[in-house]
């Protein structure tokens, strides 16, 4: 983002870029406050993640780019609820060196991903920094009464599963740091152009949110690894489990990476940014859980089984000891 010095106001800023993306909640952004009504009968869900420039994306990352997953990611935590959106705040802090074409194109991805998803705008804040560009979005969503999938549900005999395909990100987060590498390069054009476009843009599981709700014990969203996620929710149910590594759904891009480089497994189960959905659930709901997601066009794949007791989460691969630690992405 190149320096400019004639910039607009700040509420003319608003009224420009973000007032067009404002639900009727949202008043117009001419106030301090949102006002929205729940629809009857349910509960609000919230969650709040911030994505910062150089931690959670280049800072030349594409603008529309950087502004999909920073809703995005909001958003696969609501679907992992079994919440359907409801809209978002923005917070949003800009450098120095911030310009109008580059604002543009961020509210352009922002307005994108909040209509696709049916999440609008409903208010926020901006301000600047000498720091690095900030983007925290508090996103909230709606689920019937008493009907919120908790991360803490997962019952020894369940069954464990996540939807779409796992690692992709992490692959596409090593061909946006390191191009040149020769698995890389190795690669057809599809194939590369796949992998970097689901570590830029992630595709939140929204869709399933109501599968969720009607089967599962407990869920989360797979944003820090697969591996290292599912041994948090397990820990966070009090039980253990067994997770076989063959199982693991990849893409067919994956799958020719890891082919040129196999060491390449261990990051797609590990790396972060999938924003599938791992979920468990009684295997009497197997056939009814593989329906549902059918009728909304995603494929879910059943990874392993949850078990009683306090062990370390057993990772294997054709029976063979995989993983002997749990790592995941941590901010610290």
């Amino acid at each position: 983002m190149a320096a400019n010095e004639d910039r607009p106001s700040e509420d003319a800023l608003i009224e420009r870029y973000f007032a067009p993306l404002a639900a009727p909640g949202g008043l117009k952004l001419r106030d301090d406050a949102a006002l929205v009504a729940l629809p009857p009968g349910t509960e609000l869900v919230t969650t709040v993640d911030m994505v910062v420039s150089g931690v959670h994306f280049f800072a030349d990352d594409p603008a529309d780019s950087i502004a999909e997953k920073a809703l995005g990611v909001n958003l696969s935590d609501l679907a992992a609820k079994g919440a359907e959106p409801i809209g978002f705040l923005l917070a949003l802090a800009l450098p120095t060196d911030w310009t109008e074409a580059w604002l543009a194109t961020f509210t352009k991805g922002l307005s994108k991903a909040a209509s696709l998803y049916g999440c609008p705008l409903l208010g926020g804040d901006t301000t600047r920094t000498k720091g690095p560009l900030v983007v925290s979005i508090t996103a909230f969503g709606s689920v019937p009464h008493g009907k919120m999938v908790p991360r803490t549900g997962a019952t020894p005999g369940d069954l464990i599963a996540v939807t779409g395909s796992v690692g992709d990100a992490a692959l596409g987060l090593k061909i946006r740091a390191v191009p040149e590498l020769d698995w890389v390069n190795a690669l057809n054009d599809r194939d590369f152009a796949f992998l970097l476009n689901r570590y830029l843009r992630p595709q939140p599981r929204v869709v399933f949110a109501k599968a969720l709700r009607a089967t599962a014990s407990a869920a989360m969203d797979v944003s820090d690894g697969l591996v290292g996620d599912l041994a948090k929710m397990l820990r966070a149910s009090g039980v253990t489990g067994s997770l076989m590594i063959e199982n693991v759904p990849l893409s067919s891009p994956a799958r020719s990476a890891i082919a040129s480089q196999p060491t390449l497994l261990v990051d797609a189960v590990t790396g972060g940014d999938d924003y599938e959905i791992l979920f468990t659930f009684s295997p009497e709901r197997l056939d009814a859980i593989r329906a549902l997601a059918k009728t909304v066009g995603l494929k879910i794949s059943v990874i392993g089984e949850v078990k009683t007791g306090d062990a370390p989460l057993s990772v294997t691969n054709r029976g063979e000891t995989f993983l002997t630690r749990t790592p995941s992405f941590s901010h610290f």
